[in-house]
C-alpha cells in the first residue's frame, strides 16, 4: 500500500485583479521551492493558477513543464448535498495524494482554506488520512488585524455582510453588540467594487465611539491601513478603493 502524499496548502499573493508585485516579496523562498516541485494541484481557477506558477518559475525552475502539470479546479457548489458538493467528489480530488504524490491546494489570493472553498478539501484530507501541511504566506485577515491596533487576543471573522440595506443594518448592530459585550474585534470583507458602499454604511450605522479599522490593498503598492473612531471617520470619510481588496474591523467601546 502506498504511503500517501501530503496536501500542501500553498499561499498566493494578495494582488489578484491588481498589478502583480514580485512574488518573492510576499512568499518565502522555501515556499516557492516547494510550489515549484509540485506536479499535481487542486486550484480555485486554473488560468490564474498557471499565472501563479509562471511567477514562481521566474524565481525557481518548475520540476516539470507547465503543460505537463496536473491541475484540477475545485468543484462548484450545487444544491442537494452538503456544502453543495458531494463528499465523494472532494475525496476524489485527493487521488494523487492517495497514490503517493504531494498535492498542492491554491486559492486565488492569500491562504487556502481561510475564507475559501478549499476548506472542504482539507476536511476530506483529514477524513481519508492524507497529511495536511500549511505553508507560510500572507493572510489579508491577519495582516489587517495586526495593523488595526484593535484587540488581537479575541477576534472573529464573520465573512460577508448582507447586501440588502435593512439586513446589513441589523447585522452591523448585532456585531457591534457582540463586540461590546465580549471586547471582541469583528472582521469582515466585501467584494472590492462594493467597498465604498460598505464604508458609507459603517459610518452611517455604527455608534460614534466604535473604532473602525480598514486595511485596503495590503502588500500592494498604494495599500494602507487606518484606524479611527466612527466619529473621527465621519469628519474625514475614508476613500476606499473599489478595485483593491479590503478588510474591515470594528471594536465597540
Amino acid at each position: 500500500m502506498n504511503t500517501p502524499g501530503r496536501l500542501l496548502l500553498v499561499p498566493n499573493a494578495l494582488d489578484h485583479g491588481n498589478a502583480p508585485i514580485p512574488i518573492e516579496q510576499v512568499l518565502p523562498h522555501g515556499v516557492l521551492v516547494q510550489a515549484a516541485a509540485l506536479t499535481h494541484w487542486v486550484v480555485e481557477d486554473a488560468r490564474s493558477a498557471r499565472a501563479f506558477l509562471k511567477r514562481v518559475a521566474m524565481v525557481t525552475p518548475l520540476s516539470a513543464p507547465l503543460q505537463a502539470i496536473s491541475m484540477v479546479e475545485l468543484p462548484r457548489a450545487r444544491k442537494g448535498s452538503r456544502s453543495g458538493v458531494a463528499v465523494a467528489e472532494w475525496q476524489a480530488l485527493l487521488a494523487p495524494a492517495r497514490a503517493g504524490h504531494d498535492l498542492g491546494l491554491l486559492s486565488e489570493a492569500g491562504l487556502p482554506a481561510v475564507a475559501d472553498p478549499g476548506a472542504a478539501l482539507v476536511e476530506a484530507a483529514h477524513a481519508t488520512g492524507v497529511p495536511v501541511l500549511p505553508l507560510a504566506g500572507p493572510s489579508a485577515l491577519l495582516l489587517a488585524l495586526a495593523a488595526s491596533g484593535l484587540n488581537g487576543q479575541s477576534f472573529a471573522f464573520v465573512g460577508y455582510l448582507p447586501q440588502e440595506t435593512a439586513a446589513r443594518s441589523r447585522r452591523l448592530h448585532e456585531l457591534e453588540g457582540i463586540s461590546r459585550q465580549h471586547a471582541q474585534t469583528q472582521l469582515f470583507i466585501e467584494t472590492p467594487y462594493r467597498n465604498p458602499a460598505l464604508a458609507a454604511a459603517l459610518l452611517a450605522e455604527l455608534k460614534p465611539g466604535t473604532r473602525l479599522a480598514i486595511g485596503c490593498g495590503l502588500t500592494l503598492e498604494g495599500g494602507w491601513s487606518q484606524m479611527r473612531t466612527i466619529e473621527q471617520w465621519r469628519r474625514s470619510p475614508p476613500v476606499v478603493s473599489d478595485r483593491m481588496p479590503a478588510v474591515f474591523a470594528l471594536l465597540a467601546a
